[in-house]
């Protein structure tokens, strides 16, 4: 059973996933209005993920007893400088997400649940690589500069990624 503390905490962490899931529908929306439908599809691939990503705190907080609180959701910015701009701003939203991670787990440890702290450590590992994707297109949009074929080239790129949706588990 969670601690009233810790259900808190992880309904709000619930809410914040939910909120990056609508972050990146809207930059993905963005994104095809200006023609960029590679960068729409990456856009819409984190969607996916981050739907994924709050349905696993979702069936979490559920399987131990509590039931899940949905708070609303603050509507995301809808327009955006150019395709840099929206990538800087999700390195920043993804890095407000791993200190909200890391402070969960750091509450988990404090709270003595140690089922909580494995179950956070998937999204430890996730954050990781999250940034490291943001990071890496950051700068790759840096070395393109104002050169649109090099846009171009790289929206190609980023139409490749594809959603695979995780194995089902139990929680």
């Amino acid at each position: 059973m969670l601690t009233q503390k810790l259900g808190a905490a992880l309904n709000k962490q619930l809410n914040n996933e939910l909120y990056s899931a609508y972050l990146y529908l809207s930059m993905s929306s963005y994104a095809s209005s200006i023609g960029l439908k590679g960068s729409a599809n990456w856009f819409m691939v984190q969607y996916q993920e981050e739907m994924v990503h709050a349905m696993k705190f979702y069936n979490y907080i559920n399987s131990r007893g509590e039931h899940v609180k949905l708070q609303a959701i603050a509507a995301p910015p809808a327009e955006f400088k150019n395709l840099l701009d929206m990538f800087e701003q999700t390195l920043k939203h993804e890095l407000t997400i791993t200190a909200s991670i890391n402070e969960l787990t750091d509450l988990a440890l404090s709270e003595k649940d140690h089922a909580t702290n494995i179950f956070l450590q998937w999204f430890v590992t996730e954050q990781i690589e999250e940034e490291e994707n943001d990071r890496d297109i950051i700068g790759k949009l840096k070395l393109i500069g104002d050169n649109g074929q090099g846009l171009l080239m790289l929206d190609t790129e980023l139409a490749a990624r594809v959603f695979v949706p995780p194995p089902t588990t139990a929680a």
